[in-house]
């Protein structure tokens, strides 16, 4: 039986405000594709394929039976975001700061990788990884 492959990452989250939503994530240097937001909802642009739908609670309602969890207070999710280097995890950490949010802990050194992170303005934690891949291999070599 082969593999199940996707094209395309949604990741969905209730937002309480969806123009402040908005604003912080464009603070950090991201952008929304027009052709899915609305006053409801905004397709936030991760990268090649992966978006994060920010849903305004009543529309997030609408696709669950379940009771949403409020972020600020619950984990529901830890979303990871891959970076190109040490530099950008620490300056979309410090972006994140800077347009309103939290940092809910210290950064991890592992040699080789580096992972720090934030909590946006309605509690969503995303954390921040660079995997550099030459000190990877020299660590397995090592041990």
């Amino acid at each position: 039986m082969g593999s199940i492959m996707h094209n395309q990452i949604y990741v969905n989250l209730a937002v309480d405000n969806l123009e402040r939503s908005k604003t912080f994530f464009s603070a950090l240097g991201f952008s929304f594709d027009a052709q899915f937001t609305n006053e409801q909802a905004a397709c936030l642009i991760l990268g090649d394929n992966i978006y994060a739908m920010l849903l305004v609670k009543d529309l997030f309602k609408s696709f669950t039976r379940k009771s949403l969890c409020n972020p600020q207070e619950s984990t529901e999710a830890l979303v990871g975001l891959s970076c190109e280097s040490r530099g950008e995890v620490d300056a979309l950490v410090a972006k994140a700061l800077a347009a309103g949010g939290s940092v809910p802990r210290a950064p991890q050194d592992f040699g080789f990788m580096y992972g720090h992170g934030f909590e946006d303005v309605d509690g969503h934690i995303w954390e921040l990884i660079h995997m550099d891949q030459s000190a990877r291999a020299a660590a397995q070599t090592a041990g």
